[in-house]
C-alpha cells in the first residue's frame, strides 16, 4: 500500500472492484430492485441518522429480517433528497473475502480510501461545505475490533454511520466502548401490522404510540387494544391466518405464491444453517464450535418452543441424538450463543429480593416458520385453522407462548421474566416488569376457557403484594372471552401482537 494524506489507502484491483459494485450510484448507476414497503424501523432509523445525538447507530436482529434491504432504501431516499452520490459509502461485509489485505483496521482504512478516491475530500471537509457523508456498515460483528474502529471514526470526523448486525453478544460487545456515542434499534421478524401491510396494503399504526413503556401499566390501555383489534378485525384476522401459515420472515411474504416446501428450504439454508454454519462456528481465537451440537440444540429449542425445559432434558435428549455425554455448562454456553444469534430468546426465572430464584430458562423462538421448515412440522395457530387440527392444539398452545415471549422481548427497556412454579406458588408465563410494578401475563390458547382454573397463577400473583402488581393479562385464543375478576383483562393473541 501507499501512504497518503489519509494514510494508507490504495486497495488490491478486486477490492476496489468490489467496493465500487456494491455502491453503484458511485457512477450514476440504480442498484437492485428493492421492495416497497418500508418497514417499522424505517423512519425512526432515517430520523437518527440525519439528525440524532449519537453519530452512530446500531440496527441488529436476526438474519434475513430486512436490515440491508433497510439500509439500501434509506440509501435511495438520501439519493432523492439530493444528498451527493459520492457522500454514501456502503460496505457489506460478508461479501467482502479479501477485506484482511487491507490490514487489522478494515473500517478505517476502506474510510480513507473513500475519502481520496471517492469524495475526493476528508468527512470534515464535506461537513463542514454542509455536505455530510454518510458510512453504512452491514454484517460487521464478524469483526471483533469493529468497534474501536467506529469509534476512532466518529471520534475523529463529523461522519454519520449505520452499522447492522446479527449478533447480539457481538454487537454488545461492541456497543460497550461505544458508550454515548452509539444508538440500538432491534428489528425482528414482520409485526402482524407488517404482514398486513405487504399482504394486504393495509396501512395501520401501533397501539402502543410512545416509546415510553408507561402506558401499559393501565388496565384501560390493554382494553382499549381489544377495542382496537376488533375495529380492525377483518385485516387482523387475515394478517394473522397468513402469519400462521408462514411465520413473519419478509421473503416468505413478498413472495406468496412460492410453495412452502421451496421456502423452508430458503428459510432453513438462509438462516438456521447461515447462523450455524458460519456466525456460530468460530468462537473465540478462532477456536471452532460443534456444528451437530449446535445443530442439535436449535433443534430442541423449536421442539420446546414456549417452554422452560430442564437441565435433564436436554442432557438426555443430546445423549439420545448425538451418542455422547455433554457437560451441562457446556449446553448453556451453546444455548447463549443461539440466544445472541437473535434465534431465541431465553427467558429468565424472575428474580426478587436481590435472591437467584431457582428456575430454567423458557425458549422463545424469534419465529414459528423457522420451526415448521426445521422439524418439517407446520403447527397452525390461528382459530380456523386449529379447528380443522385439534390434535394439534397443545403444541399451538406452546407456539403462541413462544410468539408471545419473543414479541415481548422485543419492547425497548421492558424487563421480561417468566414464574416458575415455587411451593403453593402456580406458575405465570410471563412477568413484564416497568419501574416498581409487575404484569403478569398467562397464556392459555385453548377454545374453552376454564375462569377459575386458568387464571389461577394470574390470581395468586397479583394477590401478594410483594409483586407490585396492578393487574393481569390473559391471552386467548379466541375473541370475547369475558373476565370474571375486574383485575384480568382477556386479550386474543391476534390483537395482543397489534400492541407494537
Amino acid at each position: 500500500m501507499q501512504e497518503t494524506l489519509f494514510g494508507f489507502t490504495d486497495l488490491p484491483g478486486e477490492l476496489s472492484g468490489h467496493l465500487r459494485d456494491m455502491n453503484p450510484w458511485w457512477v450514476g448507476l440504480p442498484g437492485r430492485v428493492l421492495p416497497s414497503y418500508r418497514r417499522w424501523a424505517y423512519k425512526e432509523l432515517l430520523r437518527q441518522l440525519k439528525g440524532g445525538l449519537a453519530p452512530a447507530l446500531v440496527l441488529r436482529g436476526p438474519r434475513q429480517v430486512g436490515k440491508t434491504t433497510l439500509q439500501e432504501q434509506m440509501i435511495v431516499d438520501l439519493l432523492r433528497e439530493g444528498v451527493p452520490a459520492n457522500h454514501i459509502l456502503r460496505i457489506q461485509f460478508d461479501d467482502l473475502p479479501t477485506l484482511r489485505a487491507v490490514g487489522k483496521e478494515p473500517i478505517l482504512s476502506l474510510s480513507r480510501w473513500f475519502q481520496k478516491y471517492i469524495l475526493k475530500c476528508t468527512f470534515n471537509e464535506a461537513a463542514h461545505a454542509g455536505q455530510p457523508a454518510y458510512v453504512f456498515l452491514d454484517e460487521v460483528q464478524n469483526f471483533s475490533d469493529w468497534a474501536p474502529q467506529v469509534k476512532s471514526l466518529v471520534d475523529m470526523s463529523t461522519v454519520r454511520v449505520l452499522v447492522t448486525g446479527s449478533s447480539a453478544l457481538r454487537i454488545a460487545a461492541g456497543r460497550d466502548s461505544l458508550a454515548g456515542r452509539i444508538g440500538t434499534i432491534e428489528l425482528g421478524p414482520l409485526l402482524l401490522r407488517e404482514v398486513a401491510g405487504i399482504r394486504l396494503g393495509y396501512e395501520m399504526s401501533p397501539w402502543l404510540q410512545s416509546k415510553e413503556l408507561q402506558p401499559l401499566l393501565s388496565i384501560d390501555f390493554w382494553r382499549g387494544l381489544i377495542d382496537f383489534g376488533l375495529k380492525h378485525q377483518d385485516v387482523r384476522d387475515t394478517a394473522f391466518r397468513f402469519f400462521s401459515e408462514r411465520g413473519g420472515y419478509p421473503r416468505v411474504h413478498t413472495a406468496p405464491d412460492v410453495s412452502w416446501p421451496e421456502v423452508a428450504d430458503q428459510l432453513n439454508e438462509s438462516v438456521i444453517q447461515r447462523v450455524i454454519q458460519h456466525d456460530l462456528r468460530i468462537g473465540e481465537r478462532g477456536r471452532r464450535r460443534d456444528q451437530q451440537l449446535l445443530e442439535e440444540l436449535f433443534r430442541l429449542a423449536c421442539r420446546y418452543a414456549g417452554q422452560a425445559p430442564s437441565q435433564a432434558v436436554y442432557i438426555q435428549d443430546l445423549q439420545q441424538a448425538l451418542g455422547a455425554n455433554i457437560g451441562w455448562q457446556r449446553v448453556l454456553s451453546y444455548l447463549k450463543f443461539l440466544d445472541g444469534s437473535l434465534l431465541i430468546k431465553l427467558i429468565d426465572p424472575l428474580e426478587l429480593r436481590l435472591k437467584r430464584r431457582k428456575g430454567n430458562k423458557k425458549l422463545c423462538l424469534c419465529d414459528h416458520g423457522l420451526r415448521a421448515s426445521w422439524l418439517q412440522e407446520v403447527v397452525p395457530i390461528a382459530p380456523e385453522s386449529l379447528e380443522e387440527s385439534g390434535h394439534l392444539s397443545d403444541l399451538a398452545g406452546h407456539l403462541a407462548e413462544s410468539v408471545t415471549g419473543y414479541f415481548l422481548s422485543g419492547l425497548p427497556h421492558l424487563d421480561l421474566a417468566h414464574f416458575p412454579e415455587r411451593g403453593v406458588e402456580p406458575e405465570v408465563d410471563f412477568v413484564m416488569t416497568i419501574g416498581e410494578k409487575r404484569i403478569p401475563v398467562e397464556v392459555k390458547y385453548r377454545r374453552h376457557i376454564d375462569w377459575y382454573h386458568d387464571t389461577r397463577g394470574l390470581r395468586s400473583f397479583l394477590e401478594k403484594t410483594v409483586y407490585n402488581a396492578p393487574f393481569g393479562i390473559l391471552v386467548t385464543l379466541q375473541d370475547g372471552v369475558e373476565s370474571q375478576d375486574p383485575r384480568i383483562v382477556a386479550i386474543p393473541l391476534r390483537t395482543f401482537l397489534l400492541l407494537r
